[in-house]
Parts: C-alpha cells; sequence; structure tokens
C-alpha cells in the first residue's frame, strides 16, 4: 500500500503526513518543484520536470491497486481509476468510476463556458469541514485497502 500525492496546491499534504505515519504507509509526494517536507523514512519526495502533465503523467504511470492518490484533478483522477487505484480529492470527496464521467462532462462545459467568456465562480474556499471529511477518507481508504 502506499499514497501518491499530486502536491502542487494540495492544501491537506500535514493531514496526508499524519495519516500515512500512524498507519505505517509510505506516502510520495509528487511535483515539479521542491517543497518542504517531514523528515521521516515513510515520506518520499519525487521531483518530475517542469513539462505540461509531468507530475500527472509519473502519478498515473505509477498507481496500481494498492494505491491511494490524492488529487483535485478530474483527468488524473480517471487515469488513476483506469490503472485500478483508489482516488481522494483534498476536499475528501472520492472519485469513482460511478462518479467520474459527470465529473469529465461538468469539467468539459465549465471549461466551454469560461471559453465562452462567462464569468463563472470558482470552487469553494477549502474549510475545516473539507479537512475533516479528507482525513476521514484517507483513513477509510487505507482500511479498505489492508483489508483487501
Amino acid at each position: 500500500m502506499r499514497i501518491l500525492v499530486d502536491a502542487d496546491a494540495c492544501p491537506v499534504k500535514d493531514e496526508i503526513f499524519k495519516v500515512a505515519l500512524r498507519r505505517s504507509v509510505p506516502a510520495t509526494i509528487v511535483s515539479n518543484a521542491r517543497m518542504r517536507l517531514i523528515d521521516h523514512p515513510l515520506i518520499t519526495r519525487m521531483i518530475v520536470s517542469d513539462q505540461f502533465d509531468a507530475a500527472d503523467d509519473w502519478i498515473a504511470e505509477n498507481c496500481d491497486a494498492k494505491s491511494v492518490v490524492i488529487t483535485a484533478d478530474i483527468l488524473l483522477a480517471d487515469r488513476c481509476l483506469k490503472a485500478g487505484a483508489t482516488v481522494i480529492a483534498h476536499n475528501g470527496k472520492p472519485f469513482t468510476q460511478g462518479s467520474i464521467g459527470a465529473a469529465i462532462a461538468t469539467r468539459a462545459i465549465m471549461a466551454d463556458l469560461r471559453a465562452g467568456g462567462d464569468v463563472i465562480g470558482g470552487p469553494s474556499p477549502f474549510s475545516k469541514a473539507d479537512r475533516s471529511r479528507f482525513l476521514s477518507a484517507l483513513d477509510e481508504a487505507l482500511v479498505k485497502l489492508a483489508r483487501a
């Protein structure tokens, strides 16, 4: 079992570290720039090139059925689900085979609206409830993988 984190703009890295250490599960923090991490053998960093989607490509190529992937990127979530990984957004909402199609369609509609000049709001601000939901979802995902 392992946790793979799409680390750029991930607001729950500290929570990931806590859960990884408590459950003794290795976590790989993937980014295209060096960032501060805790110093622990279970926490590793993977710095990829600054090419577009380099972090996404690395995660998608290295995840499997024993991986929990943390990302807000819908297209990366789709690729990871196809590889058999469990995927959770930083707000704790899981991406599943049943929900990913609607998420991709919504993403496309919003992109079309933005391209047409419509002013639309972004995601709601990250809240304490999101953080709590994330901690529960990550813990639950790891428990399920451990039982499998």
